[in-house]
């Protein structure tokens, strides 16, 4: 019976565990604004901040989010984060947020993960086709249509991507669970790494002739 209760325990402190490491560290201040130069600063947390009386609104404060990007490009996509980098006060609290917008006709934001991040995305305007791929062995394809005021969500590391069916233009506003969630476009870091990928390696995953590798490779 002590072991049944050891085992137990044991399972309850992994399970906890595992959710607090589900998104960003908790901080241990109210905030803790990023700042460059240290003589300026002190530490908490283990960031470099800076000091608590020395916080204004701007270090909280961004605007512009209201303001469309341009969308013609290659894939037909923009999007404006606003992360730790935009909102230095973001440092430590977990959260930041994107505004995506889509061009008409195939406005695309391409099969990306990002490391550190939960997201969930609302539709503001127009229609998306949206969804995500789980992990291996099953690679399931979980997808729906979304249109206005929709709501999906995107775990945390998963494949998924956005894509604009609709005749006129699509905007999302995305929030995610991280100060600096990161992203990692499959296909930029697949096919336009720095140095490339060996073709030999990438014909063999994904069963293509070394010239069609040498092709994509040269598109990115």
């Amino acid at each position: 019976m002590e072991g049944f209760h050891f085992l137990q325990a044991l399972f309850i402190l992994t399970l906890a565990s595992s959710l607090a490491y589900a998104s960003d560290p908790s901080p241990l201040q109210d905030f803790c604004v990023a700042i460059n130069d240290p003589n300026d600063a002190v530490f908490v947390n283990g960031k470099v901040c800076k000091d608590a009386k020395l916080a204004t609104a701007d270090d909280f404060f961004f605007s512009g989010l209201n303001i469309g990007k341009i969308t013609s490009n290659s894939v037909g996509s923009s999007v404006t984060p606003v992360n730790v980098a935009q909102i230095s006060g973001l440092n430590t609290l977990g959260i930041s947020l994107a505004r995506i917008d889509y061009a008409a006709n195939g406005g695309l934001n391409p099969p990306h993960t990002h490391p550190r991040a939960t997201e969930i995305l609302v539709v503001l305007e127009g229609t998306l086709y949206v969804g995500f791929v789980t992990s291996n062995p099953d690679n399931r394809l979980i997808a729906e249509v979304l249109n206005k005021g929709d709501v999906f969500v995107f775990p945390v590391g998963l494949v998924h991507f956005q894509f604009n069916p609709g005749k006129s233009k699509a905007v999302a506003i995305a929030a995610l669970s991280s100060q600096d969630p990161g992203v990692i476009t499959i296909a930029n870091a697949v096919f336009g790494s720095d140095p490339s990928i060996n073709p030999d390696v990438l014909s063999k995953a994904f069963k293509l002739d070394k010239s069609m590798v040498k092709s994509l490779q040269s598109k990115f």
